[in-house]
């Protein structure tokens, strides 16, 4: 196994010590500080000139197998720079590569994984480079099949390389073009090569008991799931919803498909061989299970299906597999994935139907049962029979489909193993399914679904287990003993009763409903509302969380289904409702809801997730579509328990509003949700009245000024923070609900000028504390919103320039503090620093972009605020790095479309920037252009795009007289002098635009063809080279198209900007001009 040269080694040995201690201090070392250190030395040594001798150094003459890793990892990261390497250096680095693992193929699992990436990493940003009209790094398959030839150590080497390139090139980037390639042109020769030698695989005696076996089947199987796992189309599929994904195979793959070896080749793979390795063959089938419909005939997708089910009812007729997790799991996500790309009048029509439904059906009960064993599991097979059962009403086949039989038993099996878990758990010390809301709630989505089938069936066995568990609750109550023990079991059992109510209430949405199931509906609510009272009657004396959760999230089903327009007024919901409870209609049920919210909030003060769960609800009940949200605020307005909430929102009545040291700062946020609910409903009545906003205020008025008396006196330091963290997020929720001028105004003449300084005081004290400036900074970015129009004052008023004025003074107060704190850790740097300097950002870019403020008229009057908070900005700007502004996906969301801001209409202050600071911003332009937020890269468009505009313009003005005979502006010189000393800076921007028109997927086409045509003009000379280079780097057959493509672009542009659109819809004709690049 001969490779070409290895790159040249031109170093001593006296550093490897050095390195070698590197290594153990970054991948073994305990010491923070060391392994910080370590990290930046190999940061150091990336950037080095001697980068690759000292690689390998490491690799040759290296103990350790860490630091064979350091050498590989550094050599990742050096071929994956934006400015490449030299195409025959990297040719070098692969070969050489190549040829040390093919030397050593005992190497660490780890130090040849790596290297392997490196391969792959080569190989896929080469992917379209022509060296000598060859297209030098597509031979990739040719070396591996070197490999092949080799022992069996190669054999795996060969096939990790082709396995770690289909990963590498299916890697969600911006090299969409690049993996379309190698989609058509090498992965159904990796995909048919792996199928084969899997095949020679197992027709040789398989010994379960050989390691290298085992490991070459589990590389082989990998492979072949990263074929099937490609992304095909493009579409970026979301693995968290893997379960509606469909597999686009490309047409040609067709015969692969057809043939029925290739479906029993995987089915016997996991018959024959160990868990470890089976499960990657039941991924296999999972991904063949979701191939698209479309690739297939009616008749040959029902031999296709009829394979499939065949293989599947073999595994439940052999089940032992299955008892290990993984396979148990894999399968189930295959048993899902039949009704993702199948109807069921398919399914019913394939051989021995009724057989395998009946032996679906009893796996999934006996998994039900076994509650405790994989438990992710379940989400598929409920997601199996959820979709069965809502195909129902489509089916037109007289063929009969079962579910009528065997949905019941599922939803019965899941609520009766659900309800035996709970002594188990709570006896035992478990963890408690309930605890984990997010995966119930999903689950419970899912059963609802599935109960609607046969729904009397499942209301009158839910009806029986509730009554009976509610009565044996009530004789535990009462009886002498009081067994606390079996209190807390029965409580757990209602919780979950009270859930699956909920659940199916919440079912009538999802399924056709009649009259017979709205009875039933009202039949099981009623139970609910009767153990609402019960459970309330007992506070504060007993209580319990889990119960409260679960009747706060059946409230919130029954008000989406039963509440408000969707509701037929003469439901029979109600009847039953009406004799057992009196309550009639809605407006009775809303009356019930705010009673128990009100309760809650009394009682459950110290319980952060009930008190959560109880404000969402309320938050809930208020907003909703305009005319639907508007008729049921007046219903709730007129309800006594919220007119007692308007007026008594203090910590008396409600002790989550209290100030307590025992109380974390984190319970504080819910705050916020309280008071924009409570603000909503009262702008419902309140209109221009002053009194009955400054009564409503008179809690936060009482607040405000204890703060002052403690600012003015003892300064009890804990005390004052938590009673103004919860004021700032009092006040955010206030202002987030108050939409319109008049109601604004009378926030702003409340809070200002007072109370704000005590705000600003906050600012200064406290600025290294995150959990006190954040809520204060949030809202002063919500201050600043002009929402609905709300900040534009009378013509007569000065507010807008107080409040900005206000603004300014926060954010020069927190920005000159927090930049006095120094150099911190890469844990606190985001929680200290960047997120404050984030809010700060978003509260400037809406003064900024608020259309309620006259910048000109600080300067004209010498008012200082405007300058200094741009300068502001600036010294934050220059203490965060370029890569923390992208990796921070909070902080670029708040810096890009500032600088937009500052560029649109601002830029006579950037023009008087120092050049390092213009090198800075227009850098993070730079790297911004190919973020893959697209927020983020269509505000670098967006900004170069003016700064382009601007100094076009001024370029035009340059040695010309206006009529009124001024010449071109100090800033526009200044800006043109930095310009011809730079050039290279938009020249390398509009390299990086030209790249992603021609190289990648460019979703943004019109954002990024606005400054386009304004580079071009400025930089002629610059374009016609860099258009040569990109047509001689294409091959030969290619090269003509591209010339045509640009000769396109340019055709009939004039020395103006006003070519813009033309150069879009170019752009828009020729795709992007990625017709020379699709192989």
């Amino acid at each position: 196994m001969k490779f070409a040269r290895s790159f040249p080694n031109s170093i001593t040995q006296t550093s490897l010590a050095e390195l070698e201690v590197l290594c153990n201090h970054l991948y073994e070392g305990t010491d923070l500080a060391q392994r910080m250190q370590a990290e930046k030395v190999v940061l150091e040594l990336i950037d080095s000139p001697g980068c690759l001798s000292q690689c390998q150094l490491l690799l040759e003459q290296g103990t350790t197998s860490y630091a064979q890793l350091l050498a590989a990892t550094c050599l990742s990261k050096l071929v994956s720079r934006a400015s490449p390497l030299p195409v025959e250096q990297r040719i070098d680095i692969r070969n050489y590569i190549l040829n040390y693992v093919a030397s050593q193929p005992k190497l660490a699992p780890f130090v040849i994984q790596a290297l392997v990436q490196v391969i792959a990493k080569i190989t896929k940003l080469g992917w379209f480079e022509v060296l000598k009209d060859q297209l030098i790094f597509r031979d990739i398959i040719a070396d591996v099949k070197k490999f092949l030839q080799g022992t069996v150590d190669h054999y795996i080497i060969g096939v990790m390389i082709l396995s770690e390139l289909t990963q590498e090139m299916n890697l969600v980037t911006k090299h969409r073009k690049i993996a379309t390639s190698f989609r058509d042109t090498s992965l159904k020769d990796i995909l048919m090569l792996a199928c084969s030698l899997l095949k020679e695989l197992l027709a040789k005696p398989l010994i379960l008991q050989d390691q290298r076996q085992q490991s070459l089947a589990m590389q082989l199987l990998k492979l072949v799931l990263n074929c099937l796992n490609f992304d095909f189309i493009g579409n970026s599929a979301d693995e968290s919803a893997d379960d509606l994904c469909t597999v686009q195979i490309p047409t040609n793959w067709r015969t692969i498909f057809l043939e029925p070896e290739t479906l029993d080749l995987f089915f016997d793979l996991y018959h024959s061989l160990p868990p470890m390795v089976s499960q990657l063959a039941l991924s296999c089938l999972v991904q063949f299970a979701s191939t698209r419909r479309s690739l297939f005939s009616n008749p040959e997708r029902a031999r296709y299906l009829g394979n499939l089910i065949k293989g599947v009812k073999h595994i439940l007729e052999n089940p032992q597999g299955l008892s290990d997790p993984g396979n148990y799991h894999e399968f189930c996500r295959c048993l899902a994935r039949l009704k993702t790309n199948y109807q069921l009048g398919e399914l019913v029509m394939v051989k021995d139907y009724p057989q395998i439904i009946q032996l679906i059906a009893n796996f999934t009960i006996t998994s039900l049962q076994h509650w405790e064993f994989a438990p992710n599991s379940v989400h598929y097979l409920l997601t199996l029979w959820q979709r069965m059962v809502a195909s129902v009403p489509f089916v037109k086949t007289a063929e009969p489909h079962l579910l009528e039989t065997y949905a019941p038993e599922v939803t019965k099996a899941y609520i009766a193993s659900r309800l035996e878990c709970v002594p188990v758990v709570i006896r035992d010390g478990l963890e408690d399914p309930l605890d984990d809301t997010a995966t119930v709630f999903q689950q419970l989505e899912q059963l609802c679904t599935v109960s609607r089938c046969e729904y009397e069936k499942t209301c009158t066995f839910l009806v029986q287990l509730f009554d009976q568990n509610a009565q044996n609750y009530q004789k535990l109550l009462h009886s002498s003993s009081r067994n606390s023990l079996e209190i807390t079991i029965q409580e757990g059992r209602l919780a979950w009763l009270v859930y699956f109510v909920g659940a199916f209430v919440g079912g009538r949405l999802t399924y056709t409903s009649t009259d017979e199931h709205d009875a039933m509906d009202g039949e099981l609510s009623c139970r609910v509302f009767q153990l609402i009272s019960l459970m309330d009657a007992q506070l504060p004396q007993s209580s319990n969380e889990k119960v409260e959760l679960a009747v706060l999230w059946f409230l919130d089903q029954f008000r989406k289904t039963y509440v408000g327009d969707q509701l037929q007024h003469n439901s029979k919901v109600y009847a039953r409702m009406s004799e057992v409870l009196g309550i009639t209609d809605d407006n009775h049920v809303l009356e019930t809801f705010m009673t128990k919210v009100v309760t809650n909030l009394k009682y459950w003060g110290r319980c952060e997730p009930v008190i959560s769960r109880t404000l969402q609800f309320l938050n809930d009940l208020s907003v909703g579509y305009p005319f639907h949200c508007i008729r049921l605020l007046k219903k709730l307005v007129k309800i006594e328990a919220v007119k007692f909430m308007l007026q008594n929102h203090t910590s008396k009545h409600f002790p989550f509003l209290g100030i307590s040291e025992n109380s974390s700062l984190s319970d504080l946020r819910c705050r916020t949700v309280f008071y924009t609910t409570l603000t909503r409903l009262l702008m419902v009545d309140l209109g221009e009245d002053e009194e009955e906003f400054e009564n409503f205020m008179l809690p936060l008025t009482v607040s405000f000024e204890s703060v002052t008396q403690i600012f003015n006196s003892s300064f009890v330091q804990e005390e004052a923070k938590r009673m103004l963290i919860g004021l700032a997020r009092d006040l955010r929720g206030i202002a987030f609900a108050l939409n319109t001028k008049t109601s604004y105004t009378m926030l702003f003449d409340w809070i200002y000028p007072t109370y704000i300084s005590v705000l600003q005081r906050g600012i200064e004290l406290w600025y290294r504390e995150p959990a006190c400036t954040t809520p204060i900074l949030k809202l002063m970015a919500e201050f600043m919103q002009n929402r609905s129009q709300r900040l534009n004052f009378d013509v007569s008023s000065p507010n807008g320039i107080l409040l900005f004025r206000e603004a300014s003074k926060m954010i020069c107060t927190y920005g000159n503090q927090i930049l006095s704190l120094g150099t911190l850790s890469k844990d606190q740097v985001y929680p200290l620093k960047l997120k404050g300097i984030s809010i700060c950002y978003s509260a400037l870019k809406s003064a900024l972009c608020g259309n309620y403020v006259s910048f000109g008229v600080f300067k004209l009057y010498g008012d200082n605020h405007f300058d200094s908070v741009l300068q502001a900005f600036v010294k934050m700007l220059l203490s965060v790095s370029h890569s923390d502004l992208l990796q921070y996906r909070k902080l670029s969301q708040s810096y890009y479309p500032l600088l937009e801001c500052l560029t649109q209409d601002h830029m006579s202050f950037i023009t008087s920037l120092e050049p390092r600071i213009l090198i800075y911003i227009l850098t993070s332009i730079s790297e911004g252009l190919t973020a893959l937020d697209t927020v983020v890269s269509s505000s670098c468009c967006a900004s170069l795009d003016y700064i382009v505009t601007y100094l076009f313009k001024h370029l035009a003005k340059e040695g010309k007289k206006t009529r009124r005979g001024r010449e071109i502006s100090q800033e526009g010189q200044r800006w043109l002098h930095f310009m011809q000393q730079n050039p290279e800076v938009l020249q390398q921007m509009m390299s990086i635009l030209m790249n992603t028109i021609i190289f990648e997927d460019c979703r943004n086409q019109w954002s990024v063809s606005r400054p386009l045509l304004g580079l071009i003009l400025l930089n002629e000379k610059y374009f016609s080279e860099l258009r040569a280079t990109l047509i001689t780097s294409q091959p030969d057959s290619k090269q003509e198209v591209l010339d045509q493509c640009f000769r396109n672009l340019m055709e009939g542009v004039e020395q103006n900007l006003l070519e813009v659109f033309q150069i879009h819809n170019t752009l828009s004709e020729n795709s992007s001009l990625d017709l020379t690049v699709r192989a």
